[in-house]
């Protein structure tokens, strides 16, 4: 008897510890889709709780109130109106009310204007303003976002600058010893694999090619190495949790080069990639020359935007509400 309860007693607290240890796992089962021929591998996996978190944070404000049509332009109306001068006077104030909501609700104008002096461009923030305006325009006439397309709401989320951006790694020490070259430093971009810290620089601020899979049985001549591959999967895993989806979203799991046996929405992440590098090259990196010391990375570069500066976890922005149906100002022309 004695034995038998010495037994329970201590069986209890391992039995307390095992059930704390599993607070931490997530909730089976997960969520499945086929999306291809069953036994490729063809399944989109995900977990409900983490599908439901997404989309609470995907919050859309109500479009403010829509002006009547006619009036003079603002361009005939205020000074140094250079993108939106093309408005009514009427939608100029409605579209400039939104941008203040969206992007400096706590500010208010002052953010962007000094005084009541509205025509100063004495703030660099109007200066930066001005090109985002037109960058948000070139966005919209890009075969990426479609029909859909974006406002200043869906990357700034009523913050002055968007959460997801990124800057230039620090390059390390030249030591032979120690030396890490970039990776194998804990870093939420790669998702904490022992992969470059920074696949951005180069693939979403340049023109590296992401494809380093040969196309040969026995590849002669493949100018791709083990670092190239190393910072494409770095790239890749970005892309997966920026989106919310596993790599089948894109890719076929029987051979993830070939672009006839892959799903329709590698076609779109191609468009994407190629419209990031634009953006980054012609609208954002320039703007290191405008921006103040404090608004800049370590090697003194500009803030520049991945995939997760507009999808934030899901796979269409805002979970596929468009919100320029609402903002014609903030369309291509």
């Amino acid at each position: 008897m004695n034995g038998s309860n010495t037994h329970a007693r201590w069986l209890t607290p391992a039995a307390v510890l095992a059930l704390l240890a599993m607070t931490g796992c997530e909730a089976p089962p997960p969520q499945s889709t086929q999306q291809g021929f069953r036994g490729t591998g063809m399944v989109d996996v995900v977990q409900a709780d983490d599908v439901a978190e997404r989309k609470a944070m995907q919050t859309v404000p109500a479009p403010l109130p829509a002006v009547p049509d006619g009036g003079p332009l603002a361009g005939e109306i205020y000074s140094n109106v250079q993108v939106l001068g093309d408005l009514s006077i009427g939608e100029f104030t409605r579209t400039m009310t939104a941008i203040t909501a969206w992007v400096s609700p706590e500010q208010g104008c002052a953010y962007c204007h000094e005084g009541a002096d509205m025509a100063s461009d004495s703030l660099y923030t109007k200066v930066v303003s001005r090109r985002m305006l037109e960058m948000t325009r070139d966005i919209n006439a890009n075969a990426h976002v479609g029909a859909v397309g974006v406002t200043c709401y869906t990357c700034h989320r009523g913050q002055n600058v968007p959460e997801n951006i990124w800057y230039k790694a620090t390059p390390e020490d030249a030591f032979f010893v120690g030396n890490r070259d970039g990776q194998n430093q804990p870093s939420a971009v790669p998702q904490y694999a022992a992969l470059p810290v920074d696949p951005f620089s180069d693939m979403l601020d340049g023109t590296a090619a992401i494809r380093v899979v040969s196309t040969a049985a026995l590849p002669n001549g493949n100018p791709r190495n083990i670092k190239d591959t190393e910072a494409t999967y770095g790239l890749m895993m970005h892309l997966s949790e920026a989106l919310g989806a596993n790599c089948t979203f894109c890719h076929n799991s029987r051979s993830f080069t070939a672009w006839d046996q892959s799903p329709p929405a590698r076609v779109t992440a191609w468009h994407g990639i190629q419209m990031v590098r634009g953006l980054n090259t012609d609208y954002l990196a320039p703007l290191g020359s405008v921006l103040p010391a404090h608004r800049l990375g370590e090697t003194g570069d500009a803030p520049k935007a991945n995939c997760a500066t507009c999808h934030q976890g899901q796979r269409k922005p805002l979970d596929g509400v468009s919100m320029l149906q609402d903002y014609p100002a903030l369309q291509s022309r």
